[in-house]
């Protein structure tokens, strides 16, 4: 795995593999949290409206550019990024970053296609709204993260969005959508010159003498312990969730693992197999991490009976109090890191879902991480550094919940 950077800030990483196919894109260092209060929506609206029409495109031409040899352009948007990426034939790739480039430095968000697109978006916003199990993570955030730009919905809000003019989108973007606030990631059978090449061929756009962005910081923990939201849903949705740890942090490693070890894929996680295998008390368990610059969320989720909800998390209280109580024995610590190491391995063959990481990764943290890499950190966690983790952020104190009945 290469990476370099040109004069004008444009970072290129380049993981070169046997096969004829490339994945490629760009990951532009703007998200929800760096939109203004007024904003709210506004990096999600940008994304789908970069397919609507740039200086040299219209929207079909968008639309058929990759479809026409048989390649898959997409785009989604995050807290702290949002990334453009492509799937294709080696041959295509001049093609594909010709493309992404356009939609991404020359998009021209004609007012006629906003108008059409945000109503497009306001569906997507109500079919989430009519998903409970998805809502709930929303909601958690603001509660979490009050008053922050963190707890801001992604898809924003109805009123605001059909408000929005061309200039509004077009202003976000001369703020932060430049050449040193994007990563240039490619998967797959080519040289890191070849790629260089073509960056400053398509991207010759002057070095940024712009002011850093600076992001304002998280509060250090959340403010309310207990919160129960009456939404008459056919059956509870609970979220439980402490402050954990940001990208560059050493533990977040050792968390993941927890994490993987409580409510991961597996069908052997403890949560699953405490609530669901032995007791049939819910269809859906599981726990995630979020991690960002400079803060982080562990959160676990399930749905269950009404009146299921105080059992249920009874249950999920004594799993993190036993990871509280005693660290691992050996022979759980090797079987964790075996389970997570082959997930891990197996999650590498997916080739979009390597790109598009690796892409985050320098965009954030300025460095790469090969597979050996990662799971040789793996091999090297201890059963006392998981036990101070758990011990630091499993905590009753620590944790808020979330309820909808």
């Amino acid at each position: 795995m290469q990476h370099i950077t040109l004069d004008n800030g444009l970072r290129i990483v380049v993981n070169r593999r046997p096969g004829q196919v490339v994945y490629c894109g760009l990951a532009v260092d703007a998200g929800t949290r760096d939109q203004l209060e007024s904003e709210s929506g506004m990096a999600h609206l940008i994304e789908h409206m970069s397919f609507k029409g740039t200086q040299r495109r219209r929207s079909w031409h968008i639309i058929n550019r990759m479809e026409a040899v048989g390649g898959d352009l997409n785009a989604y948007t995050g807290k702290e990024h949002t990334v453009y990426y492509c799937a294709t034939l080696r041959q295509h790739l001049s093609r594909a970053l010709d493309l992404l480039f356009d939609i991404t430095l020359h998009s021209t968000y004609p007012q006629r296609e906003l108008e059409r697109e945000v109503e497009v978006v306001i569906d997507e916003i109500e079919s989430y709204n009519d998903s409970p199990s998805e809502l709930i993570y929303d909601d958690f955030d603001q509660l979490f993260f009050p008053n922050h730009p963190l707890g801001r919905n992604i898809l924003g809000d109805a009123e605001r969005l059909r408000q929005y003019s061309s200039e509004d989108l077009q202003s976000f973007v001369r703020r932060l959508y430049h050449p040193s606030r994007m990563v240039l990631f490619v998967l797959g059978d080519i040289d890191i010159k070849q790629v260089e090449r073509m960056a400053h061929r398509l991207c010759q756009s002057e070095g940024d003498n712009l002011p850093q962005i600076t992001r304002e910081a998280p509060l250090s923990q959340c403010p309310v312990s207990n919160v129960q939201n009456d939404k008459h849903t056919h059956q509870s949705h609970v979220i439980i969730g402490c402050k954990a740890y940001a990208l560059a942090d050493e533990r977040r490693l050792g968390l993941s693992l927890l994490n993987n070890i409580l409510g991961g894929p597996g069908m052997n996680s403890r949560l699953n197999i405490s609530l669901r295998e032995r007791r049939g008390l819910v269809y859906t368990v599981e726990s995630s991490m979020a991690s960002y610059t400079d803060t982080g969320l562990w959160t676990t989720y399930f749905g269950c009976d009404h009146s299921d909800v105080e059992r249920c998390l009874r249950l999920v209280r004594q799993e993190l109090t036993r990871l509280c109580d005693a660290p691992l024995s050996s022979s759980q610590l090797e079987a964790a890191k075996r389970q997570l190491k082959g997930q891990v391995a197996l999650s590498w063959e997916n080739g979009e879902n390597v790109a598009i990481g690796m892409g985050r990764r320098l965009l954030h943290l300025g460095q790469t991480q090969t597979l050996q890499q990662l799971c040789d950190n793996i091999d090297s966690l201890t059963s006392a550094q998981l036990w101070d983790i758990a011990q630091e952020c499993f905590v009753p104190e620590r944790m808020m919940t979330l309820v909808y009945k």
